[in-house]
């Protein structure tokens, strides 16, 4: 039951995570991007630019903010995600980047607090590309 609590408030966060880039004018291209290395959130266009969302959610910070979990392991799991996205749709010579959404949303809340981090980390492991 837990499990299926934590899906549906990470599903909650992406949605609004959504709302979020779209009013900041960004062109959402695919949600929930899978393949055989995992899942991409959400995967958008900032002007000509590719960028691949990875959106935390959590009711509180009581163990620490949502972004903390974006650690070297999953940094280097989404740059596999995103070569074979890009390898995909053949757009390995167009420039892209890692962003990652925070959202606080507690319980008793109708709006959560989201936190936007741009370039949030560089391409890691091996198979890394530039922007």
């Amino acid at each position: 039951m837990r499990r299926f609590l934590q899906r549906l408030l990470g599903d909650r966060g992406e949605r609004a995570a959504v709302r979020f880039l779209k009013k900041a004018r960004f062109r959402i291209i695919a949600r929930q991007y899978r393949n055989q290395f995992g899942e991409i959130d959400i995967i958008a266009m900032d002007g000509p630019q590719i960028v691949f969302v990875e959106v935390k959610t959590r009711q509180s910070t009581d163990t620490g903010q949502p972004y903390e979990a974006v650690d070297r392991r999953k940094q280097q799991k989404l740059t596999k995600l995103a070569l074979v996205w890009l390898r995909k749709h053949k757009r390995l010579e167009q420039s892209a980047r890692f962003d990652v959404i925070s959202i606080v949303w507690p319980e008793d809340s109708a709006d959560p607090t989201i936190e936007h981090f741009r370039h949030a980390f560089d391409a890691t492991g091996a198979g890394q590309f530039f922007s």
